[in-house]
């Protein structure tokens, strides 16, 4: 039997530069669309998508 490797969870690099930037505009607006709509209704789930915009947005500005 041969060894199989699975790339689950293995993390890709951002791109450098403005296609970073971008990137991290549009991941940061989707989490936030995300959170305010499943906020009422799921407030875990809500909260999670807050957080990923937070630590988003914190990486745009540390880039920018």
């Amino acid at each position: 039997m041969e060894n199989q490797y699975c790339k689950v969870g293995s993390v890709t690099s951002i791109l450098a530069g403005k296609q970073a930037i971008t990137l991290l505009e549009y991941q940061y607006q989707c989490f936030m669309e995300r959170a305010s709509n499943i906020k009422y209704s799921n407030t875990k789930l809500g909260e999670f998508f807050e957080l990923k915009a937070k630590k988003t947005k914190r990486r745009l500005e540390e880039l920018g």
